[in-house]
């Protein structure tokens, strides 16, 4: 057994909690089981029980063995000194705080096959441990099962989101300049993205903002592209001058040029395509981050993010490779990817700093007008009975995916929970 499913039973008391009795024999009614906790302290914050009558708020502790209690020094820590119930299965020493006060301890008892079944969830070595189960899952608990991991993603994105902006320093236009450069690159090609833009400030671009071929020689030269290709190309050459005299003159230091992934890519998603379209983005956008969050409909971000490259990029792919001329504009799939990973959360993010509910809803209902997601994850989802109708229901799934199938969370998953229940009553 393990403490979690101590804090499933807990909380959401899968047998019957009446008639109870702690270890002094003193008659115990669960009020309100409390908030569980998921950081440092007591298991469960602001629980309310009755105990002989007098009600009492505070903490709950839990563990397998009361013993337990010492052996994680909570006698020797005040923090612990609020704690008016400790939940246990086998009272083996009974608990004091640091003042050396008992505290009252429940032992536990529930249904066997519920343990069993929770045993069955969390060591399932299926891609998810209740593939089985879905297709069983009513539609209605599907689509409250999806809306709640699309919330989540979004909170959990705003978190990345606000460590991002303390690294730096508070810009949101900087962090958003950065989030929208790793999404440019797209899985493959994210983290050398990522570091470009780390190592190329937005205020270093925006001084030649007015410049493309600055721009590009730039964003190639700190991609490390431009040392990269070793060939004999006029343009090539033109940008490893103009770069040599930007990086003294901003005391630039580029990234190692092997990082960027072209080998099994389509060409038109190849990084210097990407990066020539970032460029001219740069190049025609003005205030990007307050334009995107004030957009009012999917189609006006996709417009403002619709962009083609510079006219050498017309006939190349890479450096130096002459091809047939043909537009190198952003595609509308693409676009989407970077409204789903880069815009949608900033809107969501910003929305919860500045307060506006609306700009939150206003990012959630265009997040539903933009296609699902195409992966093997969405695709596997879908074979066992939950479907992806857009991309709002596709980041739910892969939010779901991660944070709870793959880490076997089941005791805080909807559908998990309503297995274990099931299992408590049969």
């Amino acid at each position: 057994m393990v403490e979690s499913f101590l804090h499933f039973l807990w909380q959401y008391k899968p047998f019957a909690f009446s008639g109870l009795r702690t270890s002094d024999n003193s008659q115990l009614e669960v009020l309100d089981p409390g908030t569980y906790n998921t950081d440092a302290g007591p298991d469960f914050f602001n629980a309310k029980v009755k105990l002989s009558g007098t009600t009492w708020v505070g903490n709950v502790e839990m563990h397998i063995n009361s013993s337990e209690w010492f052996t994680h020094n909570h006698h020797a820590d005040s923090t612990y000194d609020n704690v008016i119930l400790h939940v246990v299965v086998n009272n083996d020493k009974p608990a004091l705080n640091s003042k050396g006060l008992p505290i009252p301890t429940l032992s536990i008892s529930y249904p066997y096959g519920l343990e069993s079944e929770f045993s069955r969830l969390t060591s399932s070595m299926s891609y998810i441990p209740c593939g089985d189960e879905l297709l069983n899952v009513d539609s209605l608990a599907k689509r409250a099962l999806l809306d709640r991991m699309m919330v989540e993603r979004l909170q959990a994105k705003t978190i990345e989101i606000v460590n991002l902006l303390a690294n730096c320093n508070g810009s949101w236009e900087e962090a958003f300049y950065r989030a929208v450069t790793r999404a440019f690159g797209l899985k493959v090609n994210s983290v050398p993205a990522e570091l470009l833009a780390q190592a190329t400030p937005l205020k270093v671009l925006a001084k030649h903002k007015d410049n493309l071929f600055q721009l590009e020689s730039l964003l190639f030269g700190q991609a490390g592209l431009l040392t990269w290709f070793d060939v004999e190309d006029e343009y090539l050459l033109s940008l490893r001058m103009e770069y040599s005299y930007l990086k003294k003159k901003f005391n630039l230091t580029p990234l190692d040029g092997g990082l960027w992934k072209f080998l099994r890519m389509r060409p038109a998603s190849f990084p210097t395509i990407r990066l020539a379209q970032l460029s001219m983005l740069i190049h025609r956008s003005t205030a990007l981050f307050s334009k995107s969050v004030e957009a009012g409909s999917l189609k006006q971000l996709q417009e403002l993010y619709h962009v083609e490259t510079s006219p050498y990029w017309l006939n190349h792919y890479v450096f130096g490779q002459p091809v047939k001329s043909r537009s190198k504009s952003l595609g509308i799939s693409t676009i989407n990817v970077i409204i789903v990973n880069a815009v949608i959360p900033f809107m969501f993010a910003y929305g919860s700093h500045r307060g506006s509910q609306q700009l939150k809803e206003k990012a959630i209902l265009i997040l539903e007008e933009i296609p699902s997601e195409e992966n093997h994850i969405i695709k596997k989802f879908d074979s066992m009975g939950i479907k992806s109708c857009n991309s709002s229901d596709s980041q739910a799934i892969l939010q779901l995916k991660s944070a709870y199938c793959d880490t076997r969370k089941c005791i805080f998953c909807p559908v998990g929970i309503k297995l274990l229940l099931k299992a408590a009553y049969i």
